[in-house]
């Protein structure tokens, strides 16, 4: 019988270790997220993060910048953040406006407060095995798959998707626990065959149920990033993963199903980060979570 992999469950344990080591602490760890404009669900996004740094006992810092300000000011508002003592982590609400450079604004970021993982200097010391922050989704993803296989060795793990926030920084800590890893995409010719090789699928590349069940290794444990919004004949909207779940649960071990699996976890595992990145900033030993 396939097991369906609970992130709704699994964050919810991980949020309540944060908070249990949050309270052990002679300190308050402060997390400040920017958003920049009003994208409907990135203003959703922010609001889970801050009720979940709230709930953790962090201190949660929320600067809501309008669209129209200037890759200058928002510059100088990294820079005081960088300064300022009380904020451990700094997360950059993505994506933003046009007028403004993405990798310039994530590049300003203290790697120490970098709670994203997406600074050059935490990319290189994933890439190494070097202690860092790593992203949260592939993090939380890491910590799903464990939940099946506590070992990994030997594993052949397919990612499908290179993007710097899923796929890429998915493979470094696959080829850390010694998995053989392949990374196809949306252009890899034998893309069904590739994916039919794995024990651990992961499917990261943003296009609805691309992922059909005959493309499923039988008892591979598969985990759907993948968040896609789609209208039904009726007209409502449904959101689905990158994975065709009905017929992939038929043939996987485990399935992490869409909505309810990656994405709570990627918020547990950003608290998970920020409590780290106050540890580590003070030399202290990362408790437990």
């Amino acid at each position: 019988m396939t097991r369906l992999i609970d992130g709704k469950a699994m964050a919810a344990n991980l949020r309540a270790g944060a908070a249990q080591a949050v309270s052990a602490l002679d300190f308050k760890p402060g997390l400040a997220v920017v958003l920049v404009g009003e994208d409907p669900a990135s203003s959703v996004y922010v609001r889970n993060k801050g009720k979940a740094t709230i709930e953790a006992g962090l201190n949660s810092f929320e600067h809501k910048l309008s669209e129209d300000i200037s890759e200058g000011e928002l510059l100088s508002l990294i820079d005081k953040l960088n300064k300022d003592d009380s904020v451990d982590g700094i997360l950059v609400q993505l994506p933003l406006p046009a007028h403004i450079d993405a990798e310039r604004i994530l590049n300003a970021i203290d790697p120490d407060k970098d709670v994203d993982g997406f600074h050059p200097t935490n990319v290189g010391r994933l890439w190494s095995g070097i202690a860092a922050l790593a992203p949260c989704t592939p993090t939380g993803c890491m910590r799903m798959i464990h939940g099946v296989l506590p070992k990994i060795s030997g594993k052949e793990a397919v990612i499908v998707g290179r993007s710097n926030i899923v796929g890429k920084p998915m493979a470094a800590m696959l080829l850390a626990q010694s998995a053989t890893v392949s990374i196809a995409h949306s252009q890899t010719t034998d893309l069904k065959e590739r994916c039919q090789t794995a024990d651990i699928l992961i499917a990261a590349v943003g296009r609805p149920e691309m992922i059909r069940g005959d493309w499923i290794k039988p008892g591979a444990v598969v985990i759907d990033v993948g968040i896609n919004r789609v209208i039904q004949d009726d007209g409502k909207n449904r959101l689905v993963g990158d994975v065709a779940f009905g017929e992939a649960a038929e043939r996987a071990r485990a399935i992490t199903p869409v909505p309810g699996g990656v994405g709570p976890m990627t918020i547990a595992c950003l608290i998970e980060n920020a409590v780290r990145a106050a540890c580590m900033r003070r030399s202290r030993p990362i408790p437990e979570m």
